[in-house]
């Protein structure tokens, strides 16, 4: 048995993170000492070592927690989770280190590339043909046609930023592979569109809300249910990613407009500044 100081200095994480996670139900001694001292064994540290991989990836103690608690997970297939997450991570870093490389023999740019031109369009494809009816015929009206939000589509997920963000998204769902196989196997209509009403009311609760602080309680609140009820909807393992991605997408000039038409002036602006105070703290 090792006692909570002993584990800190075997691991590097301090006391106080240790008695932290007690706390949450997180990761809880094998046992207490008649004095009242934690004690751990070397089934515990094997559980810190997994929930230490997780946070590498900037994952949420919450999420963590919920991954850790699930029944249905054994030692090995949470291992195996983590090593897919590993693969996408290692791929991410070849594709950075062959850029860098390009860069010292005279290119010009880093390639931050995640999806192809084919693969976007499959992606709005597959959006399209699962979008509930009624949204869909909204975003027509809205672009003009579906060629025009298309294209629209298509010219931001090309974005370098955009594609930056997505390299975290596909590392959380543990490659590009998994990802994609989840945009084409989505949520039922029904279920989508159960979720795009409960989306649509809790920004409306968020507007209501614009004169508050963007780290107030109130509005913090509010954002951590849209991003709850966002990632039920993507099916994302984390959300963070997705969500920042969706304060850019509300101050897109063609897209902030529409937003401040259906919600009121500033909406999303206000939006935006929400879901980063949120997701940035």
């Amino acid at each position: 048995m090792r006692t909570v100081k002993e584990l800190s200095e075997l691991t590097g994480i301090s006391v106080r993170t240790l008695h932290y996670y007690d706390e949450i139900g997180l990761f809880s001694p094998t046992e207490k000492s008649e004095a009242g001292y934690r004690l751990y064994d070397d089934k515990a540290l094997e559980t810190l070592q997994q929930i230490l991989f997780f946070r590498e990836f900037d994952i949420p103690l919450k999420e963590i927690k919920a991954v850790m608690d699930n029944p249905a997970l054994d030692r090995n297939e949470i291992l195996r989770m983590q090593r897919n997450m590993l693969v996408a991570k290692k791929e991410r870093m070849e594709r950075l280190i062959v850029s860098i490389d390009d860069i010292l023999r005279g290119g010009e740019q880093m390639d931050f590339a995640v999806f192809n031109k084919t693969e976007i369009e499959e992606l709005f494809q597959s959006m399209f043909d699962h979008m509930p009816e009624n949204i869909r015929q909204i975003a027509i009206a809205e672009f003009g046609g579906v060629e025009r939000w298309k294209a629209h589509y298509m010219e931001v997920l090309s974005n370098a930023d955009m594609q930056k963000g997505y390299q975290k998204v596909v590392e959380w769902f543990g490659g590009k592979d998994e990802y994609l196989d989840a945009v084409r196997i989505p949520v039922s209509q029904e279920a989508a569109e159960s979720y795009h009403n409960r989306l649509d009311r809790i920004l409306k609760k968020l507007y209501s809300k614009r004169h508050c602080a963007v780290d107030s309680f109130e509005v913090k609140e509010i954002v951590g249910e849209y991003g709850f009820v966002f990632k039920l909807l993507s099916q994302v393992k984390e959300e963070k990613g997705i969500m920042l991605a969706q304060a850019k997408y509300y101050r897109n000039e063609r897209i902030h407009p529409m937003i401040d038409e259906k919600y009121g002036d500033g909406a999303a602006e206000f939006f935006a500044k929400a879901i980063e105070a949120f997701y940035m703290k």
